[in-house]
């Protein structure tokens, strides 16, 4: 297979992470959040510790806004905001305990969707599915 056939591929691909991540995870966003409030919690779930302009950067999202957002997720208590000790300009942000639970909870009802989705897949075709995911990891998605 060349190069561009496995672009195509690729593309369709990533296309198909996205809606299958939107029917894993629809409803299970808590009522009193955003959505941009969730998905920065999402971010800081699977970064562990990010900064604000990170957050810009990686989800699209203005750096005002981004701020706005952090500063409600504190008032919630979601999230903890500390200086960094290289350089005390810049803010490091990661769940607090309270949002870890919050995404705990999350995670465990997307689990439960992502069961139901792979429950007739044999142990050989998720140990197949496993060593791709592992592969797209080395490869293209470090």
């Amino acid at each position: 297979m060349g190069h561009k056939s496995l672009f195509n591929k690729l593309i369709h691909f990533t296309n198909s992470v996205y809606s299958v991540t939107y029917e894993l995870s629809k409803d299970e966003k808590p009522d009193h959040l955003t959505t941009v409030q969730y998905d920065i919690l999402v971010f800081i779930a699977l970064k562990k510790q990010t900064t604000p302009s990170h957050i810009s950067e990686c989800l699209h999202i203005s750096i005002p806004n981004v701020s706005r957002e952090l500063k409600k997720l504190a008032e919630h208590h979601l999230i903890i905001k500390t200086p960094d000790v290289v350089d005390r300009r810049k803010q490091l942000i990661e769940l607090s305990e309270q949002g870890g639970q919050l995404m705990e909870q999350v995670y465990e009802r997307i689990f439960a969707n992502f069961k139901n989705r792979v429950h007739n897949a044999s142990q050989s075709e998720l140990d197949e599915i496993d060593h791709a995911i592992d592969l797209l990891k080395k490869h293209l998605y470090f």
